[in-house]
This record gives structure tokens, sequence and C-alpha cells, in this order.
């Protein structure tokens, strides 16, 4: 069974983290707290409570957005369109591959196929996008795919949908067919450390973090000033 939590990173919004087994992928679905719009952010494995943790609060998705294409992140996309027809799936131009391809996405590997349905939008590096009264900066950080992108929520605090590029203290895989340790730590140091130190990270795996904490004690990629 998921996990599922209430997470409160910005007074403006509101988050609910499934996290699925096997991989404790985490799946967010974000809205404003006077709304019943909703994002889905890479729907995992674990649908079932995924679903439940919407239409338990009354939400209705706007918007699918995928960080990237990998099966653990978008293995929920099926169901989460069969129980709300039409609604949009958006994922980095480089990642639209791996949504209908088993083996670029790395199910095939596990002797499993899985796959999403294909884009209906692809996103490039600065793109804005506002759904659900959530107006979002799309950044691309390759490294740990070649696709990846992170959404950026502008607020107080910043809240960065980060994906599988920084974790808490920690960073995403880089030994994947396209992955890239020098792109990875790039983009980090140029995009991501850019922002405040209060800025709130809500990664693909692990417990939430801040640039500031990551800035000093992150042991991959530290700071340089």
């Amino acid at each position: 069974m998921a996990t599922v939590s209430s997470l409160t990173p910005a007074s403006s919004v509101a988050v609910v983290r499934v996290e699925s087994a096997p991989f404790a992928e985490h799946a967010y679905v974000v809205h404003r707290p006077d709304r019943s719009d909703c994002v889905v952010v890479d729907p995992g494995f674990e649908t079932g409570d995924l679903i439940d943790a919407i239409v338990e609060r009354g939400l209705t998705p706007a918007a699918i957005l995928l960080t990237h294409g990998h099966s653990d992140h978008i293995a929920g996309c099926h169901a989460v369109r069969r129980r709300w027809p039409g609604v949009p799936i958006l994922v980095g131009r480089d990642d639209a591959d791996k949504l209908v391809d088993a083996v670029a996405n790395l199910s095939a590997a596990f002797g499993v196929a899985i796959t999403a349905p294909p884009a209906d939008r692809l996103l490039d590096d600065g793109d804005q996008i506002d759904f659900a009264g959530l107006p979002l900066t799309v950044i691309a950080l390759p490294g740990h795919s070649r696709g990846h992108v992170v959404f950026v929520l502008a607020g107080h605090p910043i809240v960065v949908l980060g994906g599988d590029v920084l974790f808490h203290e920690g960073i995403g895989r880089t030994d994947f067919p396209d992955g890239d340790f020098n792109s990875l730590a790039t983009g980090i140091r140029s995009r991501l450390y850019a922002f405040g130190p209060d800025t709130v990270v809500l990664p693909g795996h692990g417990p939430p973090t801040t640039i500031g904490h990551e800035r000093i004690h992150n042991p991959f990629v530290p700071a340089v000033d």
C-alpha cells in the first residue's frame, strides 16, 4: 500500500505526496487550498491510492506533469487518464520517447513493459505553463535523463517539483544510458543553486529539502562560490 501524506511547502499551495513501491517514488498532487482543480506530478505504480487521495479531497486533475520518462514516474498515467479522460500529459521534449518505449523508460530491463499515453505537449527550457491556478516555469535539467525537467512555482518560498535531480543530500543516478553526471552537476549549480536558500525542493524520492541545505550539505554537488 502506498504511503499518503500532506505537505504544506508554502502557505498558498497544498501538496499530497503518494509514495509508491517498489522504488519509493513520490507522486505529488498540487493544488491551491481554495480550488478544486489540481496537477498530478509523476504518477507512480500504486495508482489506486493516488486516485483515492485525489477523489477524497474533492479534486479534479487539470494536467499530468512529468519530470521525466522513467517507468516509476509514468506508471500511473494510464490509470489517471482512464479516471479523468482527456487530462493532458506534459513531458520534456527529449524524454517523450520514453512514454511509449519500455526499453527507453527502463521497465523492459525489469521484465515488465510499462508505457504511458503519448504526451499531449512537449516542454522546453523556459516554458511557462499554468494549470489549476499554478503558474509554473519549466527548467531543463538533463543528467539523470536526457529530457529531465523541473517545475518551479513562484511564491514565498519558491517550490521546485524536482523529480530525480536533487535529493536530500543526494542526486539522481547518472549511470543510465542517457545519464551524465557533469550535465547534472552543472545544472544543479547553475540553475537550482541560483534560487534563494529557503527554496523548497520536493524530490522524486526521499524527504523534502531546501536549496540552502543542499548548497552546504550535499556531498555530490557542493556549491562553488
